[in-house]
């Protein structure tokens, strides 16, 4: 970049002036030619240097507002240099710009002030929620036909529903022991009940609810959600009320629970996760029924229940490889007063293959684990029904896996298996006593496989088929095919 000629001119001219100001002062003590020729040189060459560094700051000013410009307008070809004059408009017209935006935006904050819920605590409360709409087709007669988990005799159903939209908020609250607060609850329409009037579709239930401590590397929580031992979950959007592998190879069912959860840091992106947690399991209970009990068998062992839980995991917290262990214990106690212990040691994974492959997998064995979700709604059995002299564990293992395609973000292709197998040796046990009291699942596997398409980040739209085998103690085995459509609008 040139200096204009001008501005060269009136820099010697200042300079010169400065010089003729002192070598008339020094005229008059009786300065030599010579030494007015050196002071003449030396203030030309300041002059010189002065230009210079004016022309460095002006190349640089020149140099920012060509990145704001691009910043502001960017383009596919690099523009050629402009005036500083033109790029000095330029950037002002940006900025006018984006003056406006910022004024526009001020005045919807304003009015969303205005007509915002405001909380007694007055901490910010997020509502969120997926309303979903859902069409069914059961081939044959089903638990439940909206989100079915077993198959029995009988004929099939069709229909529709929306009893699983889901509604939810989320707060962050204050700072205490140098760790952010945070609470969350999650409610949908999935409830048992009358549906005798017209507008009834369903009663609000409690889902999950969380509330937390968290620090860095750690957090204390009190929790009603599934445990510990089952941290990974298939992809369902038609099965939202009950995972798709309910009472099928997944520990799922919501219980209270409180615990803490530390991370270690390894090299790089590695971690392990450590996880301990009290937990109260409620009482299996097969669909659509209910209990009069006052406390559950957990409650009347007079122990909570203890899970842990420990995992390698690397990269992301969500997709990055993770492999865990866990175990619990559960003392229990029957309404005749029998004890019996209630266990389980399980093992997860979660392993991306590149980045549009992921498979996921819970497995476990254990006893008296319909609490959990597991053992075919059966947590014991009494050897001799008619004196219950003696509760029995019933034994079980389980597990499922899933393979989720994941083309792009808009689209995903899941497909697992699972299965729920209670002990052979013990439901022999059973059917030898001379008065059976087993009501429970003697085994029960599903299958599925789902197309998820998500246009924008709020539509959720989804096709699947699934699959249920159903085994009982007298009886031939049952099967049922469930088809079902969903759209659901995420807000």
């Amino acid at each position: 970049m040139k200096i204009p000629r001008r501005l060269a001119t009136l820099a010697l001219y200042i300079a010169m002036g400065g010089c003729r100001v002192t070598s008339s002062a020094q005229d008059a003590g009786g300065e030599t030619p010579q030494q007015k020729l050196q002071r003449l040189s030396a203030a030309v060459a300041q002059a010189q240097a002065q230009m210079q560094a004016y022309q460095a700051q002006l190349q640089e000013l020149q140099k920012q507002l060509g990145d704001l410009q691009s910043q502001l307008q960017p383009a596919t070809v690099a523009p050629a240099p402009a005036p500083l004059a033109a790029t000095t408009a330029s950037t002002q017209n940006a900025m006018d710009e984006i003056r406006e935006r910022q004024a526009i935006q001020e005045a919807q904050i304003a009015t969303h002030d205005q007509a915002k819920v405001e909380t007694e605590s007055k901490y910010p409360v997020k509502l969120s929620g997926l309303i979903l709409f859902n069409a069914f087709v059961n081939t044959r007669r089903v638990d439940d036909t909206v989100d079915p988990t077993y198959a029995l005799p009988g004929s099939g159903t069709t229909g529709f529903s929306v009893r699983q939209t889901i509604l939810g908020l989320e707060a962050n609250g204050p700072h205490l022991f140098g760790a952010t607060s945070h609470a969350d609850v999650h409610v949908d329409f999935f409830g048992n009940g009358s549906q005798a009037t017209y507008g009834s579709t369903g009663i609000l239930r409690l889902r999950t609810a969380h509330g937390s401590l968290r620090w860095k590397n750690t957090e204390a929580f009190v929790a009603l959600d599934r445990s510990l031992l089952a941290p990974n979950m298939p992809t369902s959007l038609v099965a939202t009320a009950q995972p798709v592998f309910s009472w099928s190879g997944d520990l799922w069912t919501w219980n209270p629970q409180i615990g803490l959860t530390h991370e270690l840091a390894l090299t790089g992106s590695k971690r392990l996760r450590l996880q301990a947690a009290l937990i109260d399991p409620q009482d299996p209970l097969l669909p659509n029924t209910t209990s009069t009990a006052t406390s559950t068998r957990s409650e009347k062992g007079r122990w909570p229940g203890i899970e842990e839980r420990i995992a390698f995991a690397a990269g992301d917290r969500f997709k990055g490889p993770e492999f865990g262990v866990g175990g619990y214990f559960s003392p229990h106690r029957t309404g005749t007063g029998r004890r019996f212990d209630a266990w389980a040691i399980t093992a997860d994974a979660r392993l991306p293959i590149g980045k549009h492959v992921e498979i996921t997998s819970n497995v476990y064995r254990g006893a008296a684990l319909g609490g959990l979700g597991g053992g075919g709604y059966v947590d014991y059995f009494y050897l001799d029904p008619q004196t219950a002299e003696r509760a029995y564990a019933l034994r079980a293992a389980g597990g499922w896996a899933q393979l989720k395609v994941k083309p792009s973000e808009r689209l995903q292709f899941n497909g697992g298996f699972g299965i729920d197998n209670p002990f052979g040796s013990d439901i022999r046990l059973v059917r030898a006593t001379p008065s059976t009291a087993y009501s429970g699942l003697t085994k029960n596997r599903s299958a599925f496989g789902n197309v998820i398409f998500s246009p924008s980040a709020y539509l959720l739209f989804s096709v699947e088929y699934r699959r249920l085998w159903s085994d009982y103690l007298d009886g031939i085995p049952q099967h049922a095919d469930n088809i079902g459509v969903s759209a659901g609008y995420r807000f």
